[in-house]
């Protein structure tokens, strides 16, 4: 007799994702795992996501966001009227000053829309014409962890399903033999230590957990333990997940787990990936031109160069969204020799991503997203020299940027006041920029929920509003 307890009973009896889940894992058709019933819920306009995520916070008033009156107020305090009360954190709070720190970078204008940008970032001044870029993203967090937990899941908390985790949930997977949600990371060009990453930025939450990103290292092994063990063989390999996979079905029918569902379609796409994932990395047949637009970290696996690369042949292959991080964006001081490094490392691999995506075809139908969780300050932490400072976090207004699917080219959002400190126009806030992301894949925000302890989860929460001068 098997005994069940009352959470198997439950989900033995459930109708619902645990049932359907499990029916789309057992097909033997071969179409890769569909989306759920009514999605999407409208003719989407992008068919797959590449965020490229700054961890640490790019300086705005160093990159995109152009300040000349900084000039005259350099080393000046900044004015209560600016500042309002608002919290600073321990890093700064202790300081008897907080001067005005000018960016000692240049600027000009960039593309037939005039874009001011930064000397740093000349290459992105080339794809000007196709992004969006807003100046004025706001967040609720002031610190690194809820910050960066916060613009990947739409909650503070950890625990909450990422970003990709809900696309995945919703829309399926285009690619039987990848997963639908892959994570690439990168370490940081800058000299000081950077900010740790934990993988649950990329996990699944509360949704069921074959929705995780999956992780893709640099280097002969990118994926762990797909690699037949030596003496094993392929028709080896293929018996024995047929009896395991055997044993697994007889026991999800006793007990009802949408969790052995889930173990049961992970082996199967391990055994799938053994083919799909050595063509993936192979860059052999990558013309040297390839190599030259990326830049010459291209060839050198794991950086952040040969992850943009990646990404663009990940979306050749249909993954639905592909995750990167690039490590080193926190410069509480010596940022300009730092911030110079970040954005000579970066640059160019993120605009030829975009330009790659183009001239193939695919930006049309994939949605480029780039950006930190905040942004940094105007006044500067510790000591203010004429060639170095550093610059504090900064939750009120940062920029991002937003090229391909669903997004007007070329279109500016947002201003801030003379000091890149507070918005003056447009304010987005991250829960419009992840209701715009859903958007432009054909869902309503509001719609793609998750009953979880007796409550509908989303991951707007109930916040939340389209950036309509972002959408094409």
């Amino acid at each position: 007799m098997t005994h069940s307890t009352r959470r198997h009973f439950f989900g033995k009896s459930a109708s619902g994702i645990g049932v359907a889940a499990l029916a789309s894992l057992f097909q033997k058709d071969g179409h890769a795992a569909p989306a759920l019933e009514g999605l999407p819920h409208f003719a989407p306009k992008a068919k797959r996501v590449i965020f490229l995520h700054q961890s640490g916070g790019p300086s705005q008033m160093d990159l995109f966001d152009y300040k000349p009156k900084l000039q005259s107020l350099k080393g000046s305090e900044l004015p209560d009227s600016i500042r309002m009360g608002q919290r600073i954190t321990g890093m700064t709070s202790g300081q008897s000053s907080l001067p005005v720190a000018a960016s000692v970078f240049k600027f000009e204008k960039r593309g037939q829309t005039g874009s001011w940008m930064s000397e740093l970032v000349p290459w992105q001044g080339k794809i000007a014409d196709d992004m969006c870029l807003i100046r004025s993203v706001h967040t609720d967090a002031i610190n690194h962890d809820p910050a960066i937990t916060f613009i990947q899941s739409g909650s503070q908390q950890p625990g909450r399903p990422s970003l990709g985790s809900w696309v995945s949930y919703g829309l399926g997977s285009e690619n039987q033999n990848m997963p639908a949600f892959v994570v690439l990371l990168s370490q940081q060009h800058s000299l000081n230590v950077d900010q740790p990453l934990f993988s649950r930025l990329w996990g699944s939450g509360f949704l069921p957990s074959n929705h995780q990103g999956v992780r893709f290292r640099g280097g002969s092994e990118p994926v762990l333990y797909l690699e037949d063990p030596a003496g094993l063989n392929k028709s080896s390999r293929r018996n024995i997940l047929d009896a395991v996979g055997a044993l697994n079905k007889m026991h999800q029918q006793d007990f009802g787990d949408p969790e052995i569902a889930t173990r049961i379609e992970q082996y199967e796409m391990a055994y799938r990936m053994q083919t799909s994932v050595p063509d993936l990395m192979d860059l052999s047949k990558e013309p040297e031109s390839t190599f030259e637009l990326y830049g010459p970290e291209a060839r050198k696996p794991g950086s952040y160069a040969a992850n943009c690369l990646l990404a663009r042949r990940l979306a050749e292959r249909n993954v639905r969204f592909i995750q990167l991080y690039h490590r080193g964006w926190d410069q509480h001081n010596d940022l300009p020799r730092d911030l110079a490094l970040q954005c000579k490392g970066t640059d160019q691999p993120s605009a030829a991503l975009v330009m790659d995506l183009k001239q193939r075809g695919l930006l049309d139908e994939t949605l480029v997203v780039w950006g930190g969780e905040f942004g940094r300050t105007v006044y500067c932490q510790g000591k203010l020299t004429d060639t170095n400072y550093g610059r504090d976090h900064h939750p009120r207004n940062f920029a991002m940027w937003m090229a391909g699917g669903g997004i007007k080219p070329g279109a500016q959002i947002g201003a801030t006041d003379d000091y890149s400190y507070n918005i003056t126009e447009d304010p987005v806030h991250v829960h419009d920029i992840q209701a715009t992301i859903l958007h432009c894949l054909g869902i309503d925000h509001k719609r793609l929920t998750f009953k979880f302890q007796g409550r509908h989860f989303r991951l707007t929460d109930v916040h939340g509003e389209l950036v309509k001068k972002a959408l094409a």
